[in-house]
């Protein structure tokens, strides 16, 4: 194949293009997957699925592999030539030095080994996220041993290292240390952890001893809320009330009454008050308890208009953040539940959880 007459499905690559360029457009137009990766995949897949999956960890021999790295396969090549050319030539200083690199490199592969096995890993349950966020792992390691475990490394397996870096640690001895590994969320749901690996290339480089961990706990995912959302919606009057209070287009009660001495500070409008001490007054309003519980704030999943669920969901995001900042009590309504109005943190996670699983 030249680069005069290429392919009519290939896209024509400039004078000179390297032939690599035009093995990976072949490949990609005729669908060409290499057949190893895709065993490697499912091997993995498979091995993955009968690991026991569970929130803490020690590391055995039964569940700790070792293999040598790249630099390790060069040292064992090295070491094969350097015995061919001392048999070849009766070199006895070519047998030493041999000898001696082997001895270094069995040395080490026990050491390594030896670093990563005995440690105990136990993970935090991750706080939930929104749909964008990177979820936090907290990883705790822990050693009963006198000596200290170097180069200590965790990370999800299957990811990014641009987005999802191995984490570092040392473990000192007879104590712990803390890891974090951070990877991006996926969409909004319930998921389960990916599979984490920890492992170790102490002390040469050349053997790199790891683990497989499938951790038990899952991660719950927000929708993401909406940038630049609306005004909250007005409330609506509870039944047998009369003249309920609204809400303002700034998300703020009408019903306010001028400041009375005793009244907790979160009952204060400081919005009002901002504006009354920007115009030289010096007069505080407070909400009105009374009024306040003659209206109810519902934040409705057909108040968002006619955009899409997965928008939907965004704008009721951001609602729910906006009413929880201003101390507001409030309800949510999304197909097939219905929470009723309430404040606080608990009452704002159980809304995010009931838009996460929508």
């Amino acid at each position: 194949m030249t680069n005069e007459h290429p392919p009519k499905r290939l896209r024509r690559l400039p004078p000179g293009a390297a032939p690599a360029a035009w093995q990976s457009q072949f490949r990609g137009a005729l669908g060409w997957r290499h057949p190893l990766r895709y065993i490697r995949a499912h091997l993995q897949t498979w091995w993955h699925n009968r690991l026991p999956k569970s929130d803490t960890l020690t590391l055995t021999q039964r569940n700790v592999y070792i293999l040598p790295t790249r630099p390790g396969w060069m040292l064992a090549f090295t070491l094969l030539l350097l015995l061919v050319a001392s048999i070849n030539y009766q070199l006895n200083l070519g047998y030493l030095l041999t000898f001696l690199l082997a001895g270094s490199a069995v040395v080490g592969m026990h050491v390594c080994h030896s670093n990563l096995r005995g440690i105990t890993l136990l993970l935090t349950p991750p706080e939930p996220v929104h749909a964008g966020q990177a979820v936090t792992l907290t990883v705790r390691l822990s050693s009963e041993r006198k000596h200290t475990r170097y180069g200590i490394g965790m990370g999800v397996i299957g990811a990014d290292p641009t987005h999802a870096p191995l984490a570092w640690t040392d473990v000192p001895a007879q104590g712990s240390a803390q890891l974090k590994v951070s990877f991006p969320s996926p969409e909004r749901g319930l998921h389960p952890l990916p599979p984490l690996s920890a492992q170790t290339l102490f002390p040469l480089g050349t053997f790199r001893v790891w683990t497989v961990w499938r951790p038990a706990s899952g991660v719950l995912v927000y929708p993401e809320p909406e940038s630049h959302p609306p005004p909250l919606p007005p409330g609506e009057p509870q039944a047998g009330s009369s003249g309920a209070a609204r809400v303002q287009s700034t998300g703020e009660f009408d019903g306010v009454r001028a400041y009375r001495r005793g009244d907790p500070l979160k009952a204060v409008v400081w919005r009002k008050a901002a504006q009354a001490f920007s115009s030289g007054r010096d007069d505080l309003v407070s909400r009105d308890a009374l009024s306040h519980q003659r209206q109810q704030l519902w934040l409705d999943h057909a108040q968002c208009g006619g955009a899409g669920l997965e928008a939907r969901l965004s704008r009721l995001t951001a609602w729910v953040l906006m009413a929880d900042r201003q101390g507001l009590d409030f309800g949510l309504r999304v197909p097939g539940r219905e929470i009723p109005p309430d404040q606080g943190s608990a009452h704002r996670a159980r809304c995010l959880e009931a838009l996460a699983i929508c």
